[in-house]
C-alpha cells in the first residue's frame, strides 16, 4: 500500500468519526510542512488517553497521508472494528509472540512503499504524573533505522480535557465545552540523526544503537510538548519499568489541567 491507498475507506470512516470528535475538541496543528513530501517515513507521538490516536491521525489524514498505526492484535478479533481496521491496512502488533516479527515486515512493507507508519514509542498511555513522555520501547527507531526513513515527531496536549484516566486507572470524561487539543510536527530525523556516524551495519542496527535512537526520538517529542505545554521537560524521562522511587515530573498549567 502507499500513503494514499485505501483513500475511500479512509473517507467513509472519517466521515463518521470526525464529526463526533470536532463535537468535543477544537484542533489546531502546525508543522504540516515537516511531513516529507515524498517516500515512507515513521511517524511518533506521546500518548495520553485514548482518543490520541484520532488527534495523531487528523494532520496526516488533512496532509493527504493515510494513516496506519502498529496496533494491538486483540483489535483485529473484535467484531466490526476488526473488519475496519483490516479494511483500512492498519498492522497487528503480535506482542511475546513467535508472530511477533510480522508486524515489523507489515510496517517495512507499508514504508517501502512511501506510506507512513504511525508508532507510539511508550507502548500505551503515559503513567508519568505530570503526564509527560515515558521511555520509550526500540520498535520505532528498528523501523527507521532498517528501512532507513526519517523519524517525524509529533506532541499533542489537550486530549486529556475530554478523556482523563488517572495513575490508578480511573478515568474520568467531559464533552462539554469543547476542548483545546494543540499539535505540532517537529522536523524529520533522519537515520544519522539518530545514530551520527551512520550504523555499523547499515539495515542491521545493534541494540546500543537501537537505544541511543530511541533516546534522541523520545528527547525530541518531549521538547515539542515541552513547546506546547509552555514548560521545561524533565532531564530524566519516567521509566514504568523500573521501581519507583518517587514521581516524574509536574502537571503544569499551561494547555489547562490535566484532572478535572
Amino acid at each position: 500500500m502507499s500513503r494514499t491507498s485505501q483513500r475511500s475507506a479512509f473517507r467513509l470512516l472519517a466521515g463518521m468519526i470526525l464529526p463526533v470528535y470536532r463535537s468535543l475538541t477544537v484542533p489546531h496543528w502546525r508543522g504540516q510542512e515537516n511531513f516529507p513530501a515524498e517516500g515512507g517515513f515513521v511517524a511518533v507521538a506521546n500518548h495520553l488517553t485514548e482518543i490520541d490516536p484520532i488527534t495523531v491521525a487528523y494532520p496526516l489524514y488533512k496532509a493527504g497521508i493515510m494513516p496506519r498505526f502498529l496496533a494491538k492484535e486483540s483489535l483485529f478479533r473484535v467484531p466490526v472494528m476488526g473488519t475496519i481496521i483490516t479494511r483500512i491496512g492498519q498492522v497487528p502488533v503480535y506482542r511475546g509472540t513467535s508472530r511477533a516479527k510480522d508486524s515489523l515486515r507489515a510496517a517495512r512493507a507499508e514504508l517501502d512503499s512511501g506510506g507512513a507508519i504511525i508508532v507510539y514509542p511508550e507502548g500505551t498511555i503515559t503513567r508519568d504524573p505530570g503526564m509527560w513522555p515515558m521511555r520509550g520501547r526500540t520498535g520505532a527507531a528498528r523501523l527507521a533505522l532498517e528501512a532507513s526513513v526519517p523519524v517525524v515527531p509529533m506532541a499533542h496536549w489537550g486530549d486529556q480535557e475530554v478523556l482523563y484516566r488517572d495513575p490508578e486507572g480511573h478515568r474520568t470524561f467531559s464533552a462539554w465545552p469543547r476542548k483545546t487539543v494543540d499539535g505540532i510536527i517537529g522536523e524529520p530525523l533522519t537515520p544519522e540523526d539518530l545514530v551520527p556516524g551512520g550504523l555499523q551495519r547499515p539495515g542491521h542496527p545493534s541494540a546500543e544503537e537501537l537505544a541511543h535512537a530511541t533516546e534522541v526520538v523520545m528527547a525530541a517529542v518531549s521538547h515539542l510538548l515541552g513547546q506546547l505545554r509552555g514548560e521545561t521537560p524533565p532531564e530524566q524521562l519516567f521509566d514504568p519499568r523500573a521501581p519507583r522511587t518517587g514521581e516524574a515530573g509536574t502537571v503544569g498549567n499551561a494547555g489547562g489541567s490535566v484532572a478535572p
